[in-house]
């Protein structure tokens, strides 16, 4: 009577039941890291500006300037930074990969004939990630935490458009991390639209009623144009290229008590 075959089992990293599980939440997280700095490595990315606001905003409506002017802001970005010396893509824009301000700001790097790179995340009702994006710069993610870090992880500056909840959710994410000086870097955050950041957030108010410092609004500048957002990006961006790749905001770390 022949042996039995001893049962076959897959490694635990091809074991798909066991990578969806609650257990392998940890192995998930890491991935939506690795396989981006990978990618960003071989694509030669060294740093973006990252554009945030509304899906809702469309190239037609009431609030379609903003669409056009984003598409226009980053058609100019890309080309000042094909025009800069270095061996690797910079100031490379940067979305959130869906419709609205993200597809005007990949739009407009596409117009420049630049690489563009899409983070989307997947939702329940799918956003649908826009036709701009460089292919190989697509990005998608489960953990919106994950994506946030990726955001900020090569952000240069940042440009904020109207936007709603998820706007202001990144917004506030950059502004707190400068604030508490836990970037070893400065990222310059332009809100564009004065009016309407001067509307949506009372700023001298959390002054006045010391939730914030006055300093602090030193943090973000305002544009209304194009051009005049370029130009604050030019005259606080360095021209020269850091020799990492990819070129990390890195965190401070405190030094332990008694060094």
């Amino acid at each position: 009577m022949s042996a039995k075959a001893p049962p076959r089992h897959s490694v635990a990293y091809q074991n798909a039941q066991f990578l969806q599980s609650e257990d392998a939440r940890p192995l998930r997280i890491l991935a939506e890291y690795l396989e981006p700095l990978q990618r960003f490595r071989r694509a030669g990315i060294r740093d973006t500006i990252v554009f945030f606001g509304s899906a809702r905003i469309a190239a037609t409506g009431a609030l379609a300037r903003f669409y056009d002017e984003a598409r226009e802001l980053a058609r100019l970005i890309t080309l000042w930074s094909k025009s800069l010396p270095a061996n690797a893509h910079r100031y490379v824009i940067c979305s959130g990969g869906g419709g609205g301000i993200m597809e005007a700001a990949n739009r407009g790097a596409s117009d420049a004939k630049g690489r563009t790179i899409g983070l989307n995340i997947s939702l329940p009702h799918e956003q649908q990630p826009n036709s701009y994006i460089t292919r190989e710069l697509l990005f998608e993610f489960h953990y919106f935490f994950m994506r946030k870090l990726w955001f900020a992880h090569l952000a240069r500056a940042l440009v904020v458009f109207p936007g709603g909840f998820g706007t202001l959710d990144e917004l506030m994410e950059i502004l707190t991390l400068a604030q508490t000086r836990k970037l070893s870097r400065q990222i310059p955050v332009i809100l564009y639209g004065s009016r309407y950041w001067s509307e949506v957030i009372n700023f001298q108010a959390l002054v006045r009623h010391g939730t914030i410092a006055q300093e602090d609004l030193e943090l973000f500048s305002f544009a209304d144009a194009p051009q005049q957002a370029l130009e604050l990006l030019q005259n606080r961006l360095p021209v020269e290229a850091e020799e990492s790749l990819p070129a990390f905001a890195h965190s401070h770390c405190r030094e332990p008590p008694g060094r």
